[in-house]
């Protein structure tokens, strides 16, 4: 999927809105994912999966950190997120399917945080860019 000039706006714009709460977006989206989808929990067994938890936030800060690193190099994001699909797919051997539950997740906690800001062209927007990480990410299991 490719992202228009405006996407890439969108996405610039709304992230400098959400970048004071990155922390908790991704920590936010852990909980929700593993609340909803609880079988992800098992690639998570070493860590304290209590919502709120300080393995929880540390791994939210570092999955946020691999968001700004794409949306800093929208230009390259297989080039920037290559490295990170190798260790999922050859080290960690997560699902794939999960990243497309975690971006549902981070669609209602982005809704949550943007409130009426979260139209339907930002969604689309950010769509698109959950689509590409978790292609790229994905793209290593073939």
């Amino acid at each position: 999927m490719v992202l228009s000039a405006e996407d890439c706006k969108l996405l610039q714009s709304t992230w400098a809105k959400l970048a004071p709460f990155t922390d908790d977006i991704g920590a936010d989206s852990l909980n929700r994912l593993f609340r909803v989808f609880p079988k992800t929990k098992v690639y998570f067994s070493h860590l304290d999966l209590t919502p709120g938890s300080s393995d929880i936030r540390a791994h939210g800060h570092k999955v946020m950190k691999a968001l700004e690193s794409a949306l800093k190099h929208l230009d390259d994001v297989h080039g920037t997120l290559a490295e990170l699909g190798d260790k999922h797919a050859y080290n960690l051997r997560v699902d794939p399917v999960n990243f497309k539950l975690l971006a549902k997740c981070f669609h209602v906690v982005l809704a949550t945080h943007l409130k009426a800001e979260y139209t339907a062209p930002v969604y689309r927007a950010w769509d698109k860019f959950f689509f590409l990480v978790a292609d790229v990410l994905t793209e290593h299991y073939r």
